[in-house]
């Protein structure tokens, strides 16, 4: 991978996470509930990999 592609992939993954923070406190949502929610969706689909 072409060191430029891999900064723009690191750059959009820092800026997707920043404005998921973003959203989280314009809604006012609990940073637990989102870090939960997370950890299951993570959960899940390790889970469908051992299939």
């Amino acid at each position: 991978m072409p060191l430029t592609h891999f900064l723009g992939l690191l750059a959009l993954v820092i800026l997707a996470a920043g404005l998921t923070i973003l959203l989280l406190v314009w809604v006012k949502a609990p940073l637990a509930a989102v870090a939960f929610a997370t950890l299951v969706g993570s959960l899940i689909v390790g889970a469908r990999q051992w299939r």
